[in-house]
């Protein structure tokens, strides 16, 4: 159950990632940032959700996360020579909330892997979030929901 009985704000990004480029990106494409991948000197473009003139730090946290995981997906599915569809991508939801008098973060990782078979895939996933330091970082401190879409 979560600690957060009232969200306050959701920092969201939908990630979309390959070997040689990952883009995080929105709807709207508010804000575009230029980050690198350790050990890959390319520069992608991640573009976050729902942000006005300055993004929240949920936002910020999403993006670098997704960015993360996505990477790790890559790496699993590399190892356990899993061939990732060309639109594979991770939905990242990070929410600040409050319960009662304190403030507490939850999130939901979303892997979308169309057409794999949904028990690899979960697999990928389960075996991502291990590897991640995004989400051994958070693991045990929030609340965190992973979900597998293959359809």
């Amino acid at each position: 159950m979560s600690k957060i009985k009232q969200v306050l704000a959701t920092g969201k990004t939908r990630t979309i990632g390959s070997d040689a480029e990952i883009i995080s990106g929105n709807h709207e494409g508010k804000l575009n940032i230029n980050l690198s991948v350790p050990g890959n000197s390319a520069a992608p473009s991640y573009l976050f959700d729902e942000v006005g003139a300055h993004p929240t730090a949920e936002q910020l946290f999403a993006g670098a996360w997704s960015a993360c995981y996505i990477a790790a997906v890559g790496i699993v599915a590399k190892q356990k020579q899993v061939i990732l569809p060309a639109d594979t991508a991770v939905e990242i939801e990070v929410d600040l909330g409050a319960g009662g008098n304190e403030y507490f973060l939850q999130a939901r990782l979303t892997l979308i892997v169309p057409g794999l078979d949904h028990e690899v895939a979960t697999a990928v996933a389960h075996a991502a979030d291990a590897m991640c330091p995004y989400s051994k970082a958070t693991r045990g401190n929030i609340d965190v929901a992973l979900n597998v879409i293959t359809a």
